[in-house]
């Protein structure tokens, strides 16, 4: 049997930004069907490295391939046609209904285009979706009467609408309480069994904010990788600790992480 096919290839690859380097030499390889996790305290490069993912930021040195493609020799646009992107910040300003926000991605517009109609297959589309995520009742609600696990949930349907091979999750718990996080992993969770083929990067500094189905990941501190490969030998305490420079606990029970600083013991007086 032949392997996964690659969709995210990263090799030596280095970033900077008025003139100071903040990624040195970051190299990954991420296949079909993978679920990665890109993890690390802030200003880690997390983000940056997301960017590169979504073909929105070059590399200033070193190769990112994109679904096959090298960044700096395809064209964006038709590449980010096949990328699905979840903002839990997306600028939306408009009460549009979830139907409606999901149809966006459909357009690839923030508001609904002026004149644009949905074709029927588009409209099924969008509904089959819904009722998947478990929205479909609720699809003539408005944004903002939604809850943000409904918003976390919306975008989702909105990212995978078009049908991508890679979908992106920029902290998608980011604002959620304990039970609406919940509720979003369990439907991070479910795209293994509704959308099987498609390959993810989830960025996130939470170790509680990983799915169950995470496969791999990178683990990140001041732009330099730390570790990268399959998340059950990153994810370790030595890792974490390292990362974050603290002494930290990490465990793992039915597929979900936690993480927990060391306590070490005070000194004694003399």
């Amino acid at each position: 049997m032949s392997a996964p096919a690659t969709v995210l290839e990263l090799r030596d690859v280095t970033y900077r930004r008025e003139r100071k380097e903040i990624l040195h030499g970051i190299t990954f390889t991420v296949r079909q069907g993978e679920h990665w996790a890109l993890l690390g305290p802030n200003g880690s490069g997390k983000s940056t490295i997301l960017g590169f993912c979504g073909a929105v930021t070059h590399p200033t040195s070193g190769t990112v391939h994109v679904l096959g493609k090298q960044l700096g020799r395809v064209e964006l646009q038709a590449l980010r046609r096949m990328i699905g992107h979840v903002n839990p910040r997306h600028p939306l300003t408009s009460p549009l209904t979830i139907r409606d926000i999901v149809l966006t991605g459909i357009t690839g517009t923030i508001e609904t285009p002026l004149r644009w109609q949905p074709h029927a297959e588009e409209l099924a589309r969008v509904d089959a979706l819904l009722a998947a995520l478990g929205l479909l009742g609720k699809a003539e609600e408005r944004w903002p009467t939604l809850s943000q696990g409904e918003r976390g949930r919306t975008l989702i349907a909105r990212a995978l609408v078009c049908g991508p091979r890679l979908l992106l999750l920029d902290e998608p718990s980011t604002g959620l309480d304990v039970a609406a996080r919940e509720h979003l992993l369990e439907t991070i969770d479910l795209l293994d069994e509704t959308h099987p083929e498609i390959t993810s990067v989830l960025v996130t500094h939470h170790l509680e904010e990983l799915p169950s189905t995470t496969t791999h990941a990178v683990l990140l501190s001041e732009g330099r990788v730390v570790a990268a490969g399959p998340a059950d030998t990153v994810i370790t305490t030595e890792n974490v600790s390292t990362a974050f420079d603290l002494p930290i606990e990490v465990n793992r029970h039915d597929g979900r992480w936690t993480a927990r600083a060391r306590r070490t013991p005070a000194r004694l007086s003399s």
